[in-house]
């Protein structure tokens, strides 16, 4: 529908902490209706970890109907392929919830938000924090770093939706 506002939920996952953004974009522009974070347990059977951070993402959908989901991508490194299964684990429940509420989940590399954000494909977090609080019209930069990802992440999805991009 022309002129309705389009809310996209924007997610960082982490095991421990994810983060979320939920970004409003209307025909005026982007305003942020809720950013925060899902604590998982620092300690615990990896079920209740994944619970507790399906449960918040899930929570935060039916709180504010998103139309759509971005969601950073899994990034491995070489030297610790364990970290990347275990947050592959976090991905899959946070898409669980938006497959449930019937949402479609979009995916976004570090570098490319970072690319479409500041230019730079690897600029560093400082940079980032300061692209997002300019383009948010934020006060003060997001912290903490999950939800300064999450609401990057959101936003890359908005310019590249924006823009009839391929997403």
């Amino acid at each position: 529908m022309e002129g309705c506002p389009v809310r996209i939920l924007g997610v960082d996952p982490g095991l421990n902490i994810t983060g979320y953004s939920v970004l409003e974009a209307t025909e005026s522009g982007l305003q942020v209706c809720e950013a925060g974070i899902v604590r998982g347990r620092a300690r615990g059977n990896l079920a209740d970890r994944v619970h507790a951070i399906h449960e918040g993402i899930a929570s935060v959908i039916a709180s504010y109907t998103p139309a759509v989901v971005a969601l950073e991508e899994l990034f491995s490194h070489y030297k610790r392929p364990r970290t990347s299964i275990l947050m592959g684990h976090a991905r899959g429940v946070i898409c669980l919830a938006a497959a449930q509420a019937g949402l479609v989940v979009h995916d976004y590399s570090a570098t490319q938000v970072k690319r479409i954000l500041t230019g730079n494909g690897r600029a560093p977090k400082s940079q980032m924090q300061l692209a997002i609080m300019r383009e948010l019209n934020l006060e003060t930069i997001p912290e903490p770093a999950d939800v300064a990802d999450a609401l990057a992440i959101a936003l890359c999805h908005h310019y590249l939706a924006k823009r009839n991009l391929p997403i």
